[in-house]
């Protein structure tokens, strides 16, 4: 009887199984692609760097910063009394204002104050000191990205859940991502622009989280807090200005990436001022609150904790 329903397929002339062979061509195809896509097309000269040959553990990182903030954190916290962690709040905001420096530095010298294209610059591929130093500062670039991720890692530990919001988490997973991407494949030219930009940025808010880390007792008075968001939003509206030139100048340089930067830029910039709204205008706060008390959705029934206001961003 089992002879009936035997659906093996007949072995080839030269005795191999055809099932073999087309799992072969299948697997030889994923990894010609593979390595294609991870090895032939990356640069060269970083294509080794730590984190940067292959995807997997950058991602690794950010589904387990993902699940550490979205679940695991959380649950671990909700009996436990938050860390106050102001030593160690000041030493990472301090070390990050450092590194902000470094990179905007880096930005200066190393290129825009040099042989830099404000309308479409190329990357150099070339190994001479001016080209490997770029490409390090794109990597070290990924790299702050990375440790960043500690930011919304304290707000678990702090339980400062109205902090970790969409944009939040969105912000800090993109962020590493792209640049990763930057720094496989295009470790310097036209994309480091926002890199600098976005670097000067966190100088003034890693300075500003670092003064209220450490002196908690006059944060009211840093009046400049609103104007983060406002620079913040600032950098998008230059970075989809000077990505657009891509469309008007050829420079050798990938006009995909427009595909990833300007929708991202528009995104952002719509998130950041709707954070802004919310967060500095007082007649939608106003209205906000009215709402929430209407509805009473600003009482936790779970320890009668009060919602007010909303988070700050990096």
């Amino acid at each position: 009887m089992s002879t009936i329903f035997d659906i093996s397929f007949p072995m080839n002339a030269n005795g191999t199984d055809p099932t073999d062979r087309m799992s072969n061509i299948y697997n030889n195809s994923v990894v010609r692609f593979y390595d294609h896509v991870f090895h032939d097309l990356s640069d060269p000269r970083t294509k080794d760097w730590f984190l940067i040959p292959s995807p997997v553990p950058g991602a690794t990182i950010l589904i387990g910063y993902l699940y550490f903030c979205l679940s695991w954190g959380p649950r671990q916290m909700a009996h436990r009394k938050p860390y106050q962690l102001k030593n160690i709040l000041v030493v990472y905001n301090f070390l990050q204002v450092l590194l902000s420096l470094w990179l905007f530095y880096e930005g200066l010298d190393g290129a825009w104050l040099k042989n830099y294209s404000w309308k479409c610059q190329s990357v150099d591929s070339s190994y001479s000191p001016e080209a490997l130093r770029v490409a390090r500062g794109v990597y070290v670039y990924f790299l702050a990205k990375i440790s960043e991720l500690l930011d919304t890692v304290f707000f678990v530990l702090r339980k400062k859940e109205n902090q970790i919001t969409f944009l939040h988490l969105y912000h800090h997973t993109v962020m590493p991502m792209v640049s990763w991407g930057a720094t496989k494949y295009y470790p310097g030219g036209h994309g480091i622009f926002i890199g600098v930009i976005n670097s000067f940025v966190h100088i003034i808010m890693y300075t500003y989280y670092l003064l209220a880390a450490l002196l908690p007792q006059y944060q009211k008075y840093l009046w400049w807090k609103k104007y983060i968001t406002t620079l913040q939003m600032g950098q998008f509206c230059l970075a989809f200005l000077h990505s657009c030139q891509l469309l008007i100048y050829d420079c050798d340089y990938p006009k995909w990436s427009l595909i990833l930067i300007l929708p991202n830029a528009i995104f952002f910039y719509f998130l950041f001022a709707d954070f802004y709204t919310h967060a500095y205008n007082p007649g939608e706060k106003k209205r906000s609150k009215e709402e929430e008390d209407r509805n009473g959705s600003t009482t936790k029934e779970a320890n009668g904790d009060f919602q007010n206001g909303k988070p700050k961003t990096n």
